[in-house]
């Protein structure tokens, strides 16, 4: 375990305090909705049949177990290394730490890799289905490549933004699920009478998706450092934007059932909710479907990018992973941003949204069971948790990711093997590194 000077040490060049409550609200739900609705919904669907709408619910559910710990972390150690630093308390400057730590970088990355070709796939909508394949992955590569800017434009200008961007898509999406079920007549039958179920299996599988939709409420903690009163409203902006997302995603979902059914969903998977505004509104409803989505994926990439790079720059300034300038200026934070920009582009060109979308589930459960575990083994006394509750969230979290394992190992084992791939070089590189006197 760590010192209390750690805190400290491992803080930030940032300014403390820069950020307001709305603003790390914004922040988070900015993450949440941008890779959530827009990305998951047909891929849920195709899981989990004409319980959709419920597998995103209890996805929120186990993310408000998960949150519990977060929540109790962040109001006893408040800091700009987020998840890095939690670690580092519970496992001290060890494998686990450094290992766990880059499963959530990776899983971030991923998923800004898949919020990027969900903004190319939406981008192409109004236009048909008359464009290259290489287009939308090209799109996705040039949104990173945005996002990379704004990022290097400071905090400031990233809060604003993302306050901005919240509000708009977050009220967007209200309209657009309100108008939907006003014109299906608050109709369920869409959902209620479809012919594809599911089995209990393929459901969890649907609802470890589904988590993917609310784990951008994580990125909140890693701007410990700068919210104001950070042992309190760290802790309420994670549970203020998990209750936001739930009330929108099920709006959105009931909407889209209502108007497509399950069969239709799953065909449009990945561009869901701009075929439901098709029947609804018509070209107009299209045309601002895709409005949104660019708004929520350009904005949640930006957020994603801005929390994911600083936590890299907290690991490599605790010397649990290496860094080389390659000769690039700057300071450390500048250069995590180019890695991650290069990594989600990799990734956004090589990997289709399923894939992308069950790897980051598979890290991200893996990563959120040490955190759990490590709290409930060495800090649940310091930072006053409930045993309790951290084992049902631990429960949960295993449950989720032994069915998302066992769907994806009977219907594409690609998946599962790079999955096994990526965690044996992280753990292997981070021995390898910390055992050559990377941590001292």
């Amino acid at each position: 375990m760590s010192d209390s000077s750690s805190d400290h040490d491992h803080s930030t060049d940032y300014q403390e305090g820069s950020i307001s409550l709305p603003g790390a609200v914004a922040m988070g739900t900015g993450v949440m909705i941008g890779a959530g609705i827009f990305a998951l919904t047909g891929q849920v669907a195709e899981l989990a049949g004409t319980w959709f709408p419920l597998a995103f619910l209890a996805a929120a559910v186990v993310s408000g177990f998960s949150a519990y710990t977060y929540v109790r972390m962040s109001n006893a150690y408040p800091s700009a290394g987020g998840i890095a630093m939690f670690l580092e308390k519970a496992y001290s400057k060890s494998t686990v730490t450094g290992a766990s730590a880059l499963l959530m970088y990776f899983s971030m990355v991923i998923n800004q890799s898949l919020v990027a070709r969900t903004f190319g796939t939406y981008v192409l909508q109004p236009f048909g289905d008359a464009h290259p394949g290489w287009l939308v992955p090209a799109l996705g590569v040039g949104l990173l490549a945005f996002s990379f800017i704004v990022n290097i434009l400071g905090n400031q200008f990233i809060q604003t933004f993302s306050f901005i961007t919240a509000f708009i898509k977050i009220g967007g999406l209200v309209v657009l699920a309100i108008g939907g079920l006003w014109a299906a007549g608050f109709d369920f039958e869409g959902i209620s009478v479809a012919p594809k179920q599911s089995t209990p299996g393929a459901f969890l599988g649907a609802v470890a998706l589904g988590i993917l939709a609310f784990k951008g409420f994580t990125t909140i903690t890693n701007s410990g450092g700068e919210i104001e009163q950070p042992h309190k409203n760290v802790g309420r902006a994670i549970v203020i934007s998990i209750s936001i997302c739930t009330i929108i995603y099920l709006l959105v979902c009931f909407a889209v059932g209502s108007n497509l059914g399950i069969e239709r969903i799953v065909e449009a998977k990945d561009y869901a909710l701009a075929e439901a505004s098709r029947p609804v509104f018509g070209d107009w409803g299209l045309w601002t479907t895709v409005g949104f989505a660019v708004v929520a994926t350009v904005s949640g990439v930006i957020a994603s990018m801005f929390a994911v790079s600083r936590m890299l720059a907290m690991l490599t300034k605790m010397k649990l992973v290496p860094h080389s300038h390659f000769g690039m200026p700057g300071s450390i934070q500048k250069h995590t941003l180019v890695y991650t920009v290069v990594l989600a582009a990799l990734l956004t060109l090589f990997f289709d949204l399923s894939r992308i979308a069950a790897m980051g589930a598979i890290f991200y459960l893996i990563m959120d069971i040490t955190i759990h575990w490590g709290v409930l083994r060495h800090l649940r006394d310091e930072v006053e948790a409930k045993p309790a509750v951290v084992i049902t969230a631990i429960l949960l979290d295993a449950i989720m990711l032994g069915a998302l394992v066992w769907v994806k190992a009977s219907s594409d084992m690609t998946v599962i093997w790079a999955s096994l791939v990526g965690l044996a070089l992280v753990f292997a590189g981070e021995r390898l590194f910390l055992g050559h006197g990377g941590a001292e």
